[in-house]
């Protein structure tokens, strides 16, 4: 698989209020632009709750940071008879050659916390281990 993208696009609604007031602290400088002040904004509200964010993940054994299954991985662990529960905060990816039937061979529950890359066949064959 390519270089895994460290980003997720969202979209959010805000007030016009609110946006118009992060547009007056762009123009006076404070942020470079409307992308800069909501990633400042999301860091300080996590930093804040970051006891509780590590708590979790301890409590819930989810990998934080990025766990990706190849095929090769997956076609060993079918070989040993063995599966795996796909829990991560961050970015849990299966590549994209592994088939819908090696996935639902090997995986046995996905949560995941950020973003899950996989093909939209994996995802379906997968979707009612998914949390």
């Amino acid at each position: 698989m390519a270089e895994i993208e460290k980003t997720e696009k969202i979209t959010i609604n805000l007030g016009l209020v609110d946006l118009g007031e992060i547009d007056l602290l762009v123009g006076e400088g404070f942020y470079a632009n409307r992308t800069d002040f909501i990633r400042s904004a999301i860091r300080r509200q996590l930093e804040t709750r970051s006891g509780a964010v590590k708590d979790t993940v301890a409590r819930r054994t989810l990998e934080l940071g990025s766990v990706q299954y190849t095929r090769a991985q997956l076609e060993q662990l079918r070989a040993q008879g063995k599966t795996v529960h796909l829990r991560v905060l961050g970015l849990g990816s299966i590549a994209n050659d592994v088939s819908p039937e090696l996935a639902l061979a090997t995986i046995e529950s996905v949560e995941v916390l950020g973003a899950f890359r996989a093909s939209r066949e994996v995802k379906a064959a997968l979707a009612s281990r998914t949390v």
